[in-house]
């Protein structure tokens, strides 16, 4: 498997016309803004996307990026173009990566992006649930992730291995990539990274991370200038 370089800091980890955005079913959403239909699904009293987010108001290059502004990407697209980006394959499959400012306030109304500590809610809920590999522990990933697209993997418990038993909790992460600092796309199939809103340090934020041939879910730093994918929170 192709290695990719990360710059990450791995930190411990914590113990797609319209219906009322503020009343979302449990099973689907409509976003009001652009028509995308997510489905959704529920842990104790959180109720998830549970599809990546793919809002997408604006689109750069991967060689166009900043901390401070905002900007939102489609894997491997490289125009400006937002009709053109909608119709790629990897939009279709795995929506948008955002940058830090971006993802602050991407998600829609009646919906947020998830602090870490909320993040670690789900985390918890999930393990405390039997949805451990092979029914206990902290090795959660291969439950969050998606029957398909991961690339394959030998190591048991991990989303690539054995595919078609993924997936038991229903938050189907999929692995989206990201946009690195240095202004590549790297790590599709291999990696999901999804946003926090909770501030690491000065230009860092807090992520969490889903790898092809990993059993755990992990708390990680991210670049704000990096692109990575978005699950929104409805808001209680």
């Amino acid at each position: 498997m192709k290695k990719v370089l990360l710059f990450f800091v791995l930190l411990p980890a914590l113990v797609l016309s319209s219906c009322d955005p503020e009343l979302p079913d449990e099973e689907s959403f409509k976003d009001e803004r652009d028509g995308n239909i997510y489905q959704t699904v529920k842990f104790g009293s959180q109720l998830w996307m549970a599809e990546n987010l793919a809002y997408l108001p604006a689109v750069s290059p991967a060689d166009v990026g900043a901390d401070s502004e905002k900007h939102y990407y489609v894997y491997d697209y490289e125009g400006t173009s937002v009709d053109d980006a909608k119709a790629l394959p990897n939009y279709a499959t795995y929506g948008v990566l955002y940058n830090r400012e971006a993802a602050l306030s991407a998600c829609p109304a009646g919906w947020h992006l998830p602090s870490d500590l909320e993040w670690s809610v789900l985390t918890d809920y999930l393990e405390e649930n039997g949805y451990g590999f092979e029914g206990d522990g902290s090795d959660i990933a291969k439950s969050m992730a998606s029957t398909s697209e991961w690339t394959s993997s030998d190591f048991e418990g991990a989303p690539g291995n054995a595919r078609t038993t993924n997936n038991s909790s229903g938050f189907s992460a999929l692995p989206g990539g990201y946009r690195s600092q240095y202004n590549e796309f790297a790590g599709l199939t291999d990696y999901a990274y999804f946003w926090s809103s909770t501030e690491a340090n000065g230009s860092y934020g807090l992520l969490r991370s889903i790898f092809c041939g990993g059993s755990m879910v992990d708390r990680m730093n991210g670049a704000f200038k990096g692109g990575f994918s978005v699950r929104c929170l409805r808001d209680e």
